[in-house]
């Protein structure tokens, strides 16, 4: 089972990324989605989830209208397109299985991350 974050990099305010998350071993869309970030100093909040029963998405308030979860079932693969970032989007980003996209376990170890930094 591994979970292998990638796309994140140095842009500057108001730029966009698309980061990837790619799931083996087993099949990501049994389970609802997220995506998670963690800045320097900060607890892990969640940023994104895409559910697995209707593919329902929710996002946290700070990005929402600015950021987008998708998945390719085919490619096992989760999406986060980032648009107008933001210095306070600067983070770790990671992804995870979880039982739900509401308070819902998050299933397994986390990944290594995809560092995103936004400049000013």
């Amino acid at each position: 089972v591994q979970l292998v974050e990638s796309g994140g990099g140095l842009v500057q305010a108001g730029g966009s990324l698309r980061l990837s998350c790619a799931a083996s071993g087993f099949t990501f869309d049994d389970y609802a989605r997220g995506w998670f970030r963690q800045a320097p100093g900060k607890e892990r909040e969640a940023v994104s989830c895409i559910s697995s029963s209707d593919g329902s998405t929710y996002y946290a308030d700070s990005v929402k209208g600015r950021f987008t979860i998708s998945s390719d079932n085919a490619k096992n693969t989760v999406y986060l397109q980032m648009n107008s970032l933001k210095p306070e989007d600067t983070a770790v980003y990671y992804c995870a299985p979880r039982s739900s996209c509401h308070g819902g376990v998050i299933f397994g170890s986390w990944g290594q991350g995809t560092q995103v930094t936004v400049s000013s």
